[in-house]
C-alpha cells in the first residue's frame, strides 16, 4: 500500500476513534475491563469467518497471545479460562491509546487498512470498519458495555431446514442483505426484543447459538438437554424457552443474562414447538408424539396446565383479549388439514376448521411428514388469521373472531411457517419445496414476490437488528 493512502486511513480511523471514545477516561487511566472482554471479545476467537480457520485453531498452540483450550464437551470457556485469556490478551494491548499501537488490534487488521504486514493466522478483518474489530477496539478504549446502535432495522430471518445458514431479507427492498453461517441444521429462529442478539436452535450441535446483531456471528452456544425443535423469548428479552424434540419431553429455559440453560421443565412428550404468549405469561409447548399441549408459567417456571389433543401437536399461535392476555390458541395438528380452536381460559377445544381444497389446484400428498398444515399466524391487527397448507400450496386465510374464510393466496410448494411486517401489511412464507421465501400483500391479499433462498426453508420470524 502506498504510504499516503496508509496515512490518510490512519488519520480517518482516529478521528473516528475520537468521536467514539472521547467520553473515556485518559489513556493512564484506562482499564481493561474483564466482563466485556468474556462476553464481547471472547466470542470473536471462536468465530468461522470466511476463508479463515477459527483463532482458537493455532492460538491454543501459540507461545505468543495463548487462548486456553476448550474443555472436553464444552462450548465454551470457563470463566477461569477467561481470566488466562484476559491476561494473555492484555500484554498485547495499550489501553486507551490509539487503536493502531496495539497488536492485539494491528497483526489480524489487514495491511492496507493499517495493519501489521504479516500475520501467522492470516488477515482477519480487511477494514477498521468491520464489526468484529470495532469490538475490540472498544475493548482496548476501555469500553465497559457495547455501544449504543445508531438504529434498529426490521429483518426477515429464513431458516434453512436442510442448509448450513439462514438468509437475512431487508422487508424495504424484499433483497437478501445478509446470511447466518455456521449453524448447521438451524431450526427455530426469534430475536432479542432490543435488537442486539438473533437466537438459533442449532439440531447437530444440541445448542441454543446466541448470534450478535452486528456481525451476523456466532458468539455464545449454550448447552441443552437433546436436540432442539422451535423456541420463544419473553417481551423484555429476559428468557429464551426452547423445545426439547426427544422422549420423555422438557423445555429449556435459557437465562439471556448469564447466557446460562437455568432450568429444564419436564412435559408429557417431546416438543416440536414452543411459544411466549403476547403477554409474556405463558410459555406454551407442544408435543407431536404424545397430542399434549403443556403450559409453563414464565414468572415461576412451572408447569401449570396441560391438555391432550386428538392427534401431535403441531405449530401455534394465538389472539387476546382487549386486556392483552391470551384469548385462544389456534393449533394445527397431525394428520389434519385445517386448524382446531382451543379457548384458553377454559382449557377446551371450541372449534375446528378443515381447509377444503382449491379448485384446479393438484392435492400434493408426497413429503408431508404427517403435517399437511404447517405455518400458522395471527396479522399484527389481530383481525385476521393465515394457515398455510402443504397439500394445496396456498394459505388459507381466515376472520377473526367469526373463523370465516376471506381468501387464498399460492406460496408455493410445501408452504410452512408465516411471519408479518410489524405494520402488517406484508406476510412472509417459507415455501420448503422451492428453495424461497415468498413475500404476500397481506392487504391484497396477493404474491409481491417470490425469494430465493437455502435448502428447504421451513422457519422463519421478523426480527428487529442493531444497525451501528
Amino acid at each position: 500500500m502506498k504510504p499516503n493512502i496508509r496515512l490518510r486511513t490512519r488519520v480517518l480511523f482516529c478521528s473516528l476513534f475520537t468521536v467514539f471514545f472521547s467520553g473515556f477516561l485518559s489513556a493512564q487511566e484506562v482499564q481493561l475491563d474483564f466482563d466485556y472482554f468474556k462476553n464481547e471479545v471472547q466470542p470473536i476467537f471462536l468465530s468461522k469467518r470466511e476463508g479463515n480457520v477459527r483463532c482458537i485453531q493455532c492460538h491454543t498452540r501459540s507461545s505468543n497471545f495463548r487462548l486456553q483450550p476448550l474443555e472436553e464437551n464444552q462450548l465454551y470457556w470457563s470463566d477461569e479460562q477467561s481470566k488466562l485469556n484476559f491476561d494473555s490478551a492484555s500484554t498485547f494491548v495499550l489501553a486507551g491509546e490509539d487503536p493502531l499501537r496495539s497488536r492485539f488490534l494491528t497483526h489480524p487488521l489487514s495491511a492496507d487498512a493499517g495493519g501489521d504486514p504479516f500475520h501467522g493466522g492470516g488477515k482477519h478483518f480487511h477494514s477498521q470498519f468491520d464489526p468484529e474489530w470495532r469490538i475490540m477496539a472498544d475493548w482496548v478504549a476501555g469500553a465497559t458495555a457495547r455501544r449504543e446502535p445508531s438504529s434498529i432495522a426490521i429483518r426477515i430471518i429464513q431458516t434453512n431446514a436442510a442448509g448450513d445458514d439462514s438468509t437475512i431479507i431487508d422487508p424495504a427492498t424484499n433483497q437478501v442483505v445478509g446470511h447466518i453461517s455456521d449453524i448447521e441444521i438451524p431450526h427455530g429462529v426469534v430475536g432479542a426484543p432490543d435488537g442486539s442478539q438473533i437466537y438459533i436452535t442449532n439440531e447437530v450441535m444440541h445448542s441454543l447459538d446466541i448470534v450478535d446483531a452486528r456481525t451476523l456471528r456466532v458468539k455464545r452456544r449454550i448447552p441443552l438437554s437433546g436436540r432442539p425443535n422451535n423456541l420463544g423469548v419473553t417481551s423484555d428479552g429476559s428468557k429464551v424457552y426452547v423445545a426439547i424434540m426427544e422422549m420423555p419431553g422438557s423445555v429449556d429455559i435459557i437465562d439471556v443474562a448469564s447466557m446460562k440453560n437455568i432450568k429444564t421443565v419436564s412435559t408429557k412428550g417431546a416438543i416440536h414447538n414452543v411459544y411466549v404468549t403476547p403477554d409474556s405469561r405463558y410459555a406454551v409447548a407442544g408435543s407431536v408424539h404424545t397430542s399434549f399441549i403443556s403450559v409453563i408459567d414464565t414468572r415461576t417456571d412451572e408447569l401449570v396446565w396441560d391438555l391432550e389433543m386428538s392427534s401431535g401437536i403441531r405449530p401455534m399461535t394465538f389472539d387476546t383479549n382487549a386486556d392483552g392476555s391470551t384469548k385462544n390458541i389456534f393449533v394445527q395438528l397431525s394428520g389434519f388439514h385445517g386448524f382446531a380452536v382451543v379457548d384458553f381460559e377454559s382449557r377446551k377445544e371450541i372449534a375446528r376448521v378443515e381447509h377444503p381444497a382449491v379448485p384446479g389446484e393438484e392435492a400434493h400428498l408426497d413429503g408431508l411428514q404427517g403435517a399437511p398444515a404447517h405455518g400458522l399466524a395471527v396479522s399484527p391487527d389481530g383481525k385476521t388469521l393465515w394457515s398455510t397448507s402443504k397439500v394445496y400450496s396456498h394459505v388459507y386465510i381466515h376472520s377473526l373472531p367469526d373463523l370465516k374464510e376471506i381468501g387464498r393466496v399460492f406460496v408455493g410448494q410445501h408452504p410452512e411457517w408465516i411471519t408479518f411486517t410489524p405494520d402488517g401489511k406484508r406476510a412472509y412464507i417459507g415455501a420448503a419445496g422451492d428453495n424461497a421465501t415468498y413475500v404476500v400483500d397481506a392487504i391484497k391479499m396477493e404474491i409481491i414476490t417470490k425469494i430465493p433462498v437455502g435448502q428447504v426453508p421451513k422457519r422463519l420470524a421478523m426480527v428487529r437488528m442493531a444497525v451501528d
